[in-house]
């Protein structure tokens, strides 16, 4: 599924696509695009992943993120099918800083930091936010039931908001909206945002944000 990509009035700096792989299925050259920059988050099943002649059995809660340029495979050995979130973007290297390396982390051995003053809203983050090598994040933001975003803030950068768990209510530019696990937001730069966790348990979301460039003009 393409949930989101790249469309006058809609995104400008990435694509967002939900994969789904039978058994056997996957791709050899899944990006022949060496421009491209890869994030990859496991919701669903067992996949194996190849990098340059190496080896990673990747299952729910896996985060990869591919640098460009980097040759990869993905295959599922598995009778069910896998699921993984895929987002694309060309990365934009700064001229004095190295290019980011590959890695491969379960979010279970990433620890949920809290927001000042409110230890029920919290976010997991994959790339520490002082690494200005990388130029977008994938994160995930949690609120316990009741818990709140208590004021429209808005962003400089695009938002991508995909909830994995739970129910919520999210103010998005004048209007309160009720979403649940499934439900994808994209949210342009500026856009006034809140939100409030409605159900009986925790409120998750990945957050994709383009970071620590200068505005493309």
């Amino acid at each position: 599924w393409i949930l989101a990509r790249p469309l006058s009035g809609h995104t400008e700096t990435f694509s967002y696509y939900v994969m789904e792989v039978s058994k056997g299925g996957g791709s050899k050259n899944p990006d022949r695009d060496e421009r491209i920059e890869s994030i990859i988050f496991v919701v669903e099943g067992n996949l194996l992943l190849k990098v340059n002649g190496a080896d990673y059995q990747l299952k729910e809660g896996s985060y990869v993120f591919i640098p460009p340029g980097k040759k990869w495979e993905i295959v599922n050995l598995e009778q069910s099918n896998a699921k993984f979130h895929w987002v694309r973007k060309v990365f934009e290297k700064e001229v004095s800083l190295s290019v980011p390396e590959f890695f491969v982390i379960n979010e279970k051995s990433v620890l949920d930091l809290e927001m000042p003053n409110d230890k029920d809203w919290k976010t997991k983050r994959f790339v520490d936010p002082s690494d200005l090598r990388h130029d977008m994040h994938l994160n995930i933001v949690s609120f316990e039931p009741g818990s709140s975003i208590p004021f429209p803030e808005t962003h400089v950068m695009e938002h991508a908001i995909y909830i994995i768990q739970g129910k919520g209510r999210y103010y998005l530019n004048g209007n309160w909206v009720d979403v649940e696990a499934g439900d994808f937001m994209s949210l342009r730069a500026f856009c006034p945002q809140a939100c409030i966790a409605t159900g009986d348990e925790a409120f998750r979301y990945l957050l994709y944000k383009n970071v620590n460039r200068h505005i493309r003009l």
